[in-house]
């Protein structure tokens, strides 16, 4: 009997200790910050510059190595190693590489959402996490060179994800991984010193791809002004650019070709919504499918998937006939505008051209800086990052002009045809609809619209990218994870209103 209590003794123990050890991550995050100084400390960080060398140890080159940031989200990053020169940043627009043999390039596609994740972490780390709509979950205990760490996995909005790992003893960051497209940036911390009462480490390896770097800090100075000139991408001899002005009015007049010639496609579109679980695990929740075509200018639009499963018999009857229905109503309204026109004497316009806004027209609002030649898809492309214009006049301006306004992004502009390939965006204030009483677009809604050639003649939507918080009637908030792929496009003689669901290809 004393045998069989002194076990159960041990085993009440064991569950204890490992109830205590399994801290939740938010009470690790908490420890963490009281560790490195204290929540106020780091949140007075404003900015921020490191200085010191750097040597790569597989071959032993080595050179000097600098790193700062300004928030929001401003960073970059340079070396060189025996001369050889590296540089990354990040400048609240788009994110570029830079090296001695490639020269500079802008980052597309999850190497420019992780960098952008990583550039926002290295300026506030994860005191901002709420705000910003990311998730914590635990991830267990790890061995990091031979000391115990709680592991806490930061998941962003747009499901980029950072493992950081805790000293079990001290509370402090031992490593912190960083997803950078197709690798992994690992970085491990020593030597902690307080500067304005905050701890740095001074020590830092870093392990990119099959490269392992050992950083050792000589200065860390915080709270100076660093110029937002300072993240820009890197000014490139070469090529003379194009005038931009020139090349938007270009840009604008090969929209309204392409609004003519899009009258006679007709294509897939799959709407797939997403949810960023609170395991930091970012879920499919539902998909529809619809088939699109354009009927006398305006979209026609047919539902023929559900949650990637076709429609019933009697549901694709009763889509069909809500697409008769649409026909019919577009005839109404072509009827009604040519009698008002022709009453006029032809001078008005319609509805839809004066509501119609194009790329060309929206980016009268911005500013475009950091002109650039670069290839993508294998096509060369004029690339230029947009902000927000302070003299643009929001008080008299069309609704989606004030939107665009309030962005700032990167567009790739294919050269030789003068339209839009790429574009990535963020806003970077509030845009209130109604005055803010009907709904409230939060800052950070972000959006990546990418376009492919079709048939040497047009470039048509193919991935959208939309990630937004809005409040709806003061009240209700909504979070909006969609990717949007547009596919399958075939030019079409048949009026849609004759026209059947076809088999459809997958993207």
């Amino acid at each position: 009997m004393k045998c069989k209590s002194l076990f159960l003794f041990f085993i009440f123990a064991a569950f204890c200790f490992q109830t205590a050890q399994a801290q939740s991550p938010s009470k690790i995050l908490k420890l963490a910050e009281k560790a490195l100084g204290g929540a106020k400390n780091l949140q007075s960080i404003k900015s921020w510059r490191k200085s010191g060398t750097i040597t790569r140890l597989n071959d032993g080159a080595a050179g000097d190595f600098s790193e700062q940031a300004s928030q929001p989200n401003f960073y970059n990053a340079d070396y060189d190693l025996n001369g050889f020169e590296y540089e990354k940043g990040y400048n609240g627009k788009s994110g570029w590489a830079r090296d001695s043999r490639d020269g500079a390039r802008t980052l597309t596609g999850n190497e420019s959402r992780d960098f952008q994740a990583e550039s926002v972490y290295k300026n506030a780390a994860w005191l901002n996490y709420k705000k910003e709509k990311a998730k914590i979950s635990a991830g267990g205990q790890a061995d990091v060179n031979g000391k115990k760490a709680n592991v806490v996995v930061l998941t962003t909005a747009k499901g980029a994800a950072i493992k950081l790992y805790f000293d079990a003893a001290t509370s402090l960051p031992i490593r912190e991984e960083f997803a950078a497209g197709d690798k992994r940036k690992i970085f491990d911390y020593e030597d902690y010193r307080t500067i304005n009462n905050v701890k740095i480490p001074f020590s830092i390896k870093l392990k990119e791809g099959e490269n392992l770097f050992e950083i050792k800090l000589e200065e860390v100075k915080i709270n100076l002004q660093i110029a937002q000139t300072e993240f820009d991408y890197p000014s490139v001899s070469g090529q003379p650019l194009p005038e931009i002005r020139s090349l938007l009015r270009e840009l604008q007049a090969n929209e309204d070709k392409v609004e003519n010639i899009l009258d006679t496609y007709s294509y897939i579109q799959k709407i797939t919504r997403r949810n960023l679980g609170k395991d930091g695990i970012l879920r499919e929740t539902g998909s529809e499918t619809n088939q699109l075509s354009f009927y006398k200018g305006e979209r026609i639009r047919r539902l023929i998937e559900k949650n990637n499963q076709p429609l019933s018999e009697k549901e694709q009857e009763n889509e069909d006939k809500e697409v008769q229905k649409r026909v019919a109503e577009i005839e109404k309204k072509i009827a009604k505008q040519e009698a008002k026109s022709a009453a006029q004497n032809g001078k008005a316009e319609t509805e839809e051209n004066d509501g119609r806004v194009s790329v060309g027209e929206l980016l009268r609002a911005s500013l475009l800086v950091n002109p650039r030649r670069e290839r993508f898809r294998e096509r060369d492309v004029i690339v230029f990052d947009f902000e927000p214009n302070p003299n643009f006049d929001y008080k008299n301006a069309k609704s989606f002009l004030k939107f665009f306004g309030k962005t700032a992004g990167v567009m790739w502009i294919d050269e030789k045809d003068k339209q839009v390939a790429r574009i990535e965006a963020v806003l970077v204030d509030s845009f209130k609809v109604g005055g803010g009483v009907l709904a409230k677009l939060n800052k950070g809604a972000s959006f990546t619209l990418e376009q492919e050639r079709v048939n040497d003649e047009i470039w048509l939507p193919s991935v959208a990218d939309i990630n937004l918080s809005i409040k709806v009637l003061l009240v209700k908030g909504i979070d909006l994870n969609q990717v949007i792929k547009s596919y399958n496009y075939r030019k079409f003689d048949t009026e849609v209103k004759d026209a059947v669901v076809n088999q459809t290809e997958k993207p």
